[in-house]
Parts: C-alpha cells; structure tokens; sequence
C-alpha cells in the first residue's frame, strides 16, 4: 500500500499549494474506510510542505516519490522514498523519515530518546535507528534492493529543529546510528540537498519509483543466513527424543512441499514444558539455512519482542504476529511457524482495522492460505481468554476446509516442572481441568512445590532465589487494579495485600517509564522484574527457574458443593469478566498457566482458606 506515488514535479506543486494532505487523506479513506486522524493530517500538512521546498531547493524535479509507503508484510509505513539516478546512472533510492520534534531528552534506553509526542512525554527510537531499520528491513526483505539493482540509503529530517551539538539527538551514544544514517535539522537543508543530489542528481527516477513498486516480497538469503546464525547461536535449543521426530518431520514436509502446490499443515500437541517453543526455533534456524522463506508468528507481543532481542533487529524481520498476513498471497511462505496457537483469534481484524480492510476470513484459514507449510504448536488448555479461539480441532477442520494434508504430534516429555510429568497433571486434576492419574501430588520428582502461609514469606521466598542467582518472579490472578504510571514513570502500588504491596509490571501502553522499570514486553527477561508482580498476559510462554504465584478470590474451592467458584466480582480483567460461562474455566486456565512457569519450583499463597485447605489436602503430608 502507499497513499501517493509519482513525479517530484507533481509533489513540489502539491505541497506548495497546500493539497497533498487532502490528496493522502482521499486515498486515505479509499484504503482504509475511514478519515486519518487529525494529527495524522496536520503532520502530512507541515512535513510534507517542508520536503516540498527541500526537494525544491535540491532542485531533484526529475524523479519519483513514495509517500506512505507500507513494508511488505507490516503495518509500518515510510513516510517519503525518493527514486532517481546518480552521476554516473546506478539507480537509487532514499527514504526520507520526517520529524516535526522540538528538543528531545534522553533516555535510559540503547538506541531511544525521549520527546514530546502523543500528548506525553515518551520513549521512542532515535530517528536514524528507526529509518536505518527501514533500510535494512528492505534490503532484506524487497528483491528490487536485494536483486534488481537498485541502491538504497535513509535518512531522517527533523525540519523544525535548529542544529545545536548538545542536543539529545546528537549525542556521542548515538554517533553510531548517525554515521550510518544521517539525521538532518530543519537549517541543515544545503547539508542535506547535498546529500540527495549524490546519489539522484542525474533523475530518471519513475521507472525505478516502477520497479520498487511492482517488486516482490522474499527475504534475501544473506538475511536467511543471518537469522540461520543467530538462532542456531543460542546453544541452549537442543531436540531430544519426540522433539527431533518433530524437527525433521517438518523438515522434511518443506522439502516436499517446495515445488508442489499441495499445503501441508503439521499440529504439535503439548502441555506446559514439553519444549514446543524450542522446537519452533530450531526450525527457524535450519529453514533459513536451507535457505527456506521460514517465518515465525506467535499472538503474544511479549513472546515475540523478546525472540526479536534474542535474535536480533534484522533478523527480527522473520518474526511476526498472527494478525501479519492478511496481506499475503498465497504460499507466499515456504514454512509458517505458528508457536502458541492456543491464543488465535476468530479474525485478523482488530477494532481499529478499518471497515474497507475487514475480512470475513478466519485467521487459521488466513494463516494456512499464506504458507505452503503451517505448523501449529498448541496447548488446548493455555486459552485464556474469550477471544482466544485457537483448538487442535480448529486447526484440523481448517486443514481440511483447505484440502490441505495434516499431520498430529503428541509431546510429552515434560522439560520444566524438574521434569515432573507428574506435577502439571496434577496441576491438571486439581483445577478440574482433566481427568488425570495424578489426584494427589506426592513431590518425589524433585520440584519444589510449597504453599506458603503469607505474602511476605512468598516475596522473601522468590527473592531468596533471585539473590542465589536463579530467575525468579511473582506472579498474580488478575484481582488487583492495574493503574497507569506516576507522572515520573514510577508504578503504582496496586497489588495490596494487608501492609505488603507491589506494582504489577508495566502495563503495555504505559508510556515514559522511570530508569529501573522494564517495560511490559521483558518484564520475564529484566532482572528489574522482580520488583513487579506479573499478570499472565506477561508470563505466559515464559519460564523462570522459580515461580511465586498469588491466587486470588476470582478462583474458589466450595466445600458446600465440592466445585471451583469463579467470581467475576473479584476479578479485574474487563474482558475476562464479560465471558459468562466461560469465566471460571478462563480463570482456572490462568492459574494453570502461572502454576506451571517454574523449571526448578513453585511457591504458593493463597487468598481465601478453603481454597488453601483443599488444595494442601491434595498434597501427601
């Protein structure tokens, strides 16, 4: 998608006569079936007018121009791409990030500065590491830059800032990103001109504006390799037993499947700490070098943005989210590696897809029409919440709706729990979940399992371990309401219990954060964490050597009629709340989740004493 594309010449006049926003805002509405918000307009109004008298003043009138250009298989767009030829005729492009900043602060946090945007103060990337992203996300993943010749280069404007050397934008820490990709002032614009016109002075540029446009999306095998690199680096992902059967099971679906047109689909069963994550990365880094277009997408924003830390920013284009592929044509991925399936939705649509972009397709269908390949990793008991729809028996009726071959895997060696096949389906039966052959927990499996007496020995408990060297955290049903930040980014004290208290880790939207807070997407992997109580929005498909886990009133045991109570008045989750019947198996699926987190223990404290009673009742003496 982009929202204008053609000659500089046309722009300039656009700009200068103030109706290029009325332009992007008409296609605009064409594309999406509603107006641009009005920040969205007035930043097209001033920063497009300044690019106008930029490529004015560069006297660049012989070339083309993106505007609003989406990456393939994103949501991002860019804000400009201009196209042309340089001196001596290579062909060329240059995005152009656009700015309209005042000063900028800095942040505790590599690669990002702080500035006023959104109607608050918050952390954002530097402008030239986000448009150096851009770049390499291209070249990487678009054949006109990796395979048509055409170079490319980017750059950001910030065209209302006056150069000053203290400011925050170009300090020594950022001088990196800078040198790579240029950051220009609003009174930098000969600096600047200078630059566009050593690599576009000699124009021609719409048929190469063509050939990016009429190109392809497919990750280029130097971005193969990097991604083959970086996740076979991580020496801890070892396949044993069942695990490798599934390994080479899909390696050698991809093989078949390359030059047919026959979709295979592959379902991978498995509960809490039988290694399906492990697997999943495996596989992407062997894929990738076999040079396989291997993608992988979870529905956990904190699962993938840590995956993304583990294997870096360019081979982070290779892992997306469930709601990425809408665009995508069919088989446009070799093998599409879907972790957690348990948390698909009904649709790819979200409230803010707009009306002319809604599908009537459900997003299993959507995912297995994208890839040659599908590969499901699932756990039918980790649904947590309503709109939450991802079953084994979903995926098989949608593997046959699309005359695709399925294949069905069983994991059940136990990885996590110490090993204890024995605790998570005791876990199972004691939270009615499944009928199991473990009713009472007998703790000869060497897992640490204890139910404590107050919060403050389950806190002294989780933070003994931290302090051993273990990784460790508190976790908690969602009883307690979840606040947004102080004005100084600290957290608010919402999980009270008595005279103790704790935040809950930051909520995803928060904002400006203080220096020691995590973010809400590495609360699992900050070792700042500890100091925050986790939801199981932010734990779930994570593990930790030890694990508190606060179970609160949303979940009781009734000796009066033998059966769990799920009590929406004590819970604080919105959405949960409004699921009717489903409300007390969502709740159970929680605790299941949180019960299940720790690879060496769990610790346990509990609100209500029935609830207590019972499940010590559970336990051999």
């Amino acid at each position: 998608m982009k929202l204008y594309a053609g000659t500089t010449e046309q722009f300039v006049q656009d700009a200068m006569q103030h109706r290029i926003a009325e332009k992007l805002a008409h296609e605009y509405v064409a594309e999406m079936g509603h107006k641009p918000g009005g920040a969205e307009y007035n930043a097209w109004q001033n920063s497009l007018t300044s690019l106008g008298w930029l490529i004015d003043h560069a006297k660049l009138h012989d070339h083309g121009i993106i505007l609003e250009y989406q990456l393939p298989l994103s949501s991002l767009r860019l804000d400009a791409m201009l196209t042309g030829r340089s001196i001596s005729q290579a062909q060329n492009a240059v995005i152009i990030e656009l700015k309209q900043w005042g000063q900028t602060q800095p942040s505790n946090v590599e690669g990002c500065v702080e500035t006023f945007v959104g109607h608050n103060i918050r952390r954002v990337l530097h402008p030239s590491v986000q448009v150096g992203r851009y770049e390499q996300y291209l070249q990487d993943t678009h054949t006109a830059f990796y395979d048509g010749g055409i170079g490319l280069a980017a750059v950001s404007y910030v065209h209302n800032m006056t150069y000053h050397a203290t400011e925050e934008l170009f300090a020594a820490r950022h001088s990196d990103a800078l040198k790579r990709n240029p950051l220009f002032t609003g009174d930098q614009t000969d600096e600047l001109a200078e630059y566009l016109n050593e690599r576009l002075a000699a124009g021609d540029g719409i048929p190469i504006m063509a050939a990016v446009l009429d190109s392809k999306y497919r990750p280029s095998k130097k971005l193969l390799d990097h991604t083959a690199a970086m996740v076979r680096g991580q020496t801890e992902f070892v396949l044993l037993d069942e695990q490798l059967v599934v390994f080479n099971s899909v390696m050698a679906a991809a093989r078949e499947s390359f030059h047919q047109t026959k979709k295979g689909v592959m379902l991978v069963k498995g509960g809490p700490g039988t290694g399906k994550s492990v697997i999943a990365l495996n596989l992407m880094g062997e894929l990738a070098k076999q040079g396989y277009n291997a993608h992988h997408a979870t529905g956990s924003k904190a699962f993938t943005e840590n995956v993304r830390r583990i294997v870096g920013s360019r081979a982070s284009a290779q892992f997306k989210y469930f709601n990425s592929y809408g665009p995508a044509a069919s088989n446009d991925i070799d093998v599409l590696i879907l972790d957690e399936a348990h948390r698909l939705r009904e649709t790819s649509d979200s409230r803010y897809t707009p009306k002319a972009k809604r599908s009537d397709l459900a997003q299993v269908d959507e995912l297995i029409h994208a890839a040659k390949v599908s590969v499901f990793f699932i756990d039918d008991l980790q649904g947590v919440r309503p709109n939450e729809v991802g079953t084994s028996d979903l995926i098989a009726k949608a593997a046959l709706r699309n005359n695709a071959e399925i294949d069905v895997f069983e994991l059940e060696t136990q990885f996590r729990c110490a090993g204890s096949d024995a605790f998570v389906s005791w876990v199972d039966n004691t939270l009615g979940l499944a009928e199991t052959a473990n009713p009472v927990w007998e703790g000869t499996e060497g897992f640490d399992y204890r139910i404590v007496d107050s919060i403050e020995q389950l806190d002294a408990l989780i933070r003994s371990k931290a302090d051993e060297g273990f990784s460790a955290r508190l976790t908690a049903g969602f009883c307690w309401r979840w606040s947004d930040p102080e004005s100084d980014g600290t957290l608010v004290n919402d999980v009270k219990i008595g005279s103790w208290q704790m935040p809950w880790n930051a909520r995803p939207d928060a904002g400006r954060l203080a220096a020691n807070v995590p973010p809400s997407n590495f609360w699992a992997s900050n070792p700042n964490g500890i100091d925050q109580v986790g939801c199981v929005y932010t734990a779930q498909g994570f593990e930790f050597d030890y694990v508190g886990v606060i179970v609160g009133r949303d979940l009781r045991w009734d000796p009066a009629s033998s059966d769990w109570i799920g009590d929406p008045s004590e819970s604080q989750d919105s959405i949960v709340k409004r699921s009717g019947k489903q409300f007390t198996d969502l709740v159970k699926r929680t605790y299941r989740v949180l019960l299940t987190r720790g690879m060496k223990g769990c610790y346990v404290c509990f609100m209500d004493p029935a609830t207590k009673a019972h499940v010590q009742h559970r336990i051999t003496q």
